[in-house]
């Protein structure tokens, strides 16, 4: 497609995105970052789709330095304040009207803030994982973040009254000479290496999950992306995947996504506004 309907005004473009879902009553819905920056969550990119900010951690650096682990651990430390006090905001709440009303297939999200699930959405397939647990990297022992938060906060007190920007998912952007002394958590069962559940910048996602949502994604009628750039493939591939078999999508999202050649319909008005009126319309 080489142009795309876009609308003057946010009443225009509610409009327009209601007579999509009319027409199109089975969504694979798509939710990234953007939809949780009204609840106070940083996003990764600018309305550019350029990356803000330092670089995230990569896996395998994680995985191969203590040192990478003590900085990690102790901005996180910090960041989860963020995370953890973060409520779902009215975007999260439409999304989760809109699938009792049955007009969502799915919900796929690459966030990993658990927004969704705690505004009522169902079973949110959750690609890149939920920074609400820890996982044991030895014996897989999955633990609560929050009980995680008690023995960093224990274990690094000279840390503890420390704070920093917020940074996406629960990191903070936070620089101390000190990381050195920093102890990070192991597993409460075996004293492993504990990691995030969340997939890092060099891990894949896994297939279980990627096949799942595939497999909503060909009983859909159409996709709906909401506060993503798309720019990470990841989701982006859905995109790819919708446009081969002939689904139109639509995407909320204030500035350029990597798809923005696929769309059949862009709104450039805030998820969160826009959500909030197509469930009104479709209340009526």
């Amino acid at each position: 497609m080489n142009s795309l309907p876009f609308s003057n005004t946010s009443a225009d473009e509610s409009d327009s995105l209601h007579a999509f879902v009319m027409r199109h009553p089975k969504l694979f819905v798509l939710s990234g970052a953007g939809i949780s920056t009204a609840s106070g969550i940083p996003d990764y990119r600018d309305a550019d789709g350029q990356r803000k900010g330092r670089s995230p951690i990569i896996l395998q650096d994680f995985l191969r330095a203590e040192p990478a682990r003590q900085r990690y651990w102790a901005r996180s430390m910090v960041g989860w304040r963020t995370v953890a006090t973060a409520a779902p905001n009215s975007a999260h709440r439409a999304l989760a009207e809109l699938e009792s009303l049955g007009r969502v297939e799915q919900l796929v999200t690459q966030n990993v803030d658990g927004l969704h699930q705690r505004a009522g959405s169902a079973d949110p397939i959750e690609l890149h994982g939920n920074i609400g647990y820890a996982i044991c990297l030895d014996c897989g022992q999955r633990h609560a973040r929050a009980s995680i938060q008690v023995i960093l906060e224990t274990d690094n007190p000279e840390f503890r009254a420390m704070s920093a920007a917020a940074a996406p998912d629960g990191d903070a952007n936070l620089e101390s000479s000190h990381f050195a002394t920093f102890r990070v958590p192991c597993c409460i069962a075996c004293g492993g290496v504990l990691k995030p559940d969340v997939v890092f910048f060099g891990e894949g996602v896994p297939r279980t999950r990627v096949d799942a949502a595939a497999q909503a994604l060909e009983r859909a009628d159409a996709m709906l992306v909401v506060g993503s750039s798309l720019m990470v493939y990841s989701g982006y591939r859905f995109c790819e995947w919708a446009a081969r078999a002939g689904k139109p999508i639509a995407a909320i999202n204030i500035g350029r996504t990597r798809a923005d050649g696929l769309l059949a319909l862009k709104v450039l008005t805030p998820c969160a506004e826009v959500l909030t009126r197509l469930l009104e319309q479709l209340v009526r």
